[in-house]
């Protein structure tokens, strides 16, 4: 698992084609989503992790690049480092979650 601050993953989703983007993937809760979230992230949250990484393919976890979001890192690093032991290649935690997205990218982002 790598880590990556929040210019580090804006750099990168600017300079990656819509195609080739890492998946986003927020596991904050529900509610938490609502608040705010990275535009393109989509919402799995902690718990229900170990039931879908089921039924995602072999070759996404091969070939896939991923970003683990939550609100502060620190679930998201929990859940990158899962995903690493399930089989995923490319795994990114989001140092400082989406708090440090709104502090240091977008600063308009809602905050709780």
């Amino acid at each position: 698992m790598q880590q990556l601050n929040p210019h580090d993953l804006q750099d990168l989703l600017r300079r990656t084609q819509a195609d080739r983007r890492p998946w986003l993937l927020d596991v904050r809760e529900p509610w938490e989503f609502n608040i705010c979230r990275i535009e393109g992230s989509q919402l799995v949250p902690m718990r229900q992790i170990p039931a879908q990484v089921q039924s995602w393919s072999d070759d996404i976890k091969a070939e896939q690049s991923v970003v683990v979001i939550c609100h502060h890192g620190i679930r998201s690093q929990q859940v990158a480092l899962y995903l690493e032991r399930q089989g995923f290649a490319q795994v990114y935690n989001l140092q400082g979650g989406v708090d440090a997205w709104a502090r240091d990218v977008d600063p308009a982002m809602a905050k709780y």
